[in-house]
């Protein structure tokens, strides 16, 4: 039996989402696999606007369970929000090294797409899978599809441009491990043990909310946390807000004063938090095309 998971780390689905879930299991039924609800995957207390969907320990162990369960291929994480990096002290890293699933998520589960390579080596993927049931991204099935069924690349094949090139290198340098995913999530795990080595990584960034003050605030501390000066290379995916008000200085802007003019810097419009979004593999190779 093949079975694909489906869990909230971050903050609980409301509860008027039940019938896309339902509709991403009957789609996943459809490609063979047996799709497992994880108990803490909707909020618990909607009539007080309660975005828990279970304690830590709670939603820590629904997930460990899927990882333990020797079928299990994909654990899909449907949330989203803030709560996600209260997991990482009570998840068995041993066990997630040992598994074979492979964690999808996105936004907030840059926490723990990125505590999973710092402290197993594994790779993990940046992707929404609820994308796969909404108008906007319904179009991904067939790549998603061959990614999951016959483990080709189709969901991760990214294009990508220059902001700037930095010491000039060939585009066919940019071969490195990645590493990243949303600025401000990324930025919960510094000082902490779940931070990923930035030695000579491609670091994505990307972000859903936020003006030119908040990606002022995010950038300054990377820039004295050192990681500009450890990086290969920095990737933008999508800057929502930042691109929809069509704020000045602009992100590529932004990123080049506080990367500096010697480290490349590339943007793609394919990874963010558009629902036409493709996937990256956190933790493993990336290459530019």
């Amino acid at each position: 039996m093949r079975k694909i998971a489906l869990v909230a780390c971050s903050n609980g689905l409301e509860v008027r989402k039940k019938g896309s879930v339902e509709e991403l299991c009957a789609y996943l039924e459809g490609l063979g696999f047996t799709p497992c609800v994880s108990p803490c995957l909707y909020e618990k207390d909607p009539v007080f606007c309660s975005v828990l969907s279970g304690t830590a320990e709670e939603r820590a162990e629904a997930l460990m369970s899927f990882y333990r369960d020797p079928e299990v291929q994909a654990i899909l994480d449907l949330s989203g929000g803030d709560l996600a990096n209260e997991l990482l002290p009570y998840l068995d890293y041993e066990v997630i090294g040992k598994s074979q699933a492979e964690f999808w998520g996105y936004s907030d589960l840059t926490t723990i797409l990125n505590a999973i390579y710092a402290k197993t080596g594994r790779s993990s993927v940046l992707y929404q899978a609820r994308n796969l049931v909404s108008d906007g991204g319904f179009f991904r099935r067939p790549a998603f599809e061959n990614t999951i069924l016959q483990k080709q690349s189709d969901l991760f094949q990214i294009s990508c441009q220059y902001v700037q090139k930095g010491q000039k290198q060939e585009l066919s340098e940019f071969c490195g491990t990645l590493v990243g995913g949303n600025i401000r999530c990324l930025l919960k795990l510094a000082g902490t043990e779940y931070w990923p080595d930035m030695q000579d990584k491609i670091l994505l960034l990307e972000s859903w909310s936020g003006g030119v003050p908040k990606m002022v605030t995010y950038f300054s501390q990377l820039r004295q946390l050192g990681v500009f000066r450890q990086i290969k290379a920095l990737l933008l995916g999508t800057f929502t807000e930042m691109e929809d008000r069509g704020c000045s200085p602009t992100i590529e802007e932004l990123a080049c004063r506080y990367a500096g003019s010697e480290l490349p810097i590339l943007k793609t419009r394919q990874i963010g938090h558009g629902k036409d979004a493709l996937a990256v593999r956190v933790g493993d190779l990336f290459h530019f095309f």
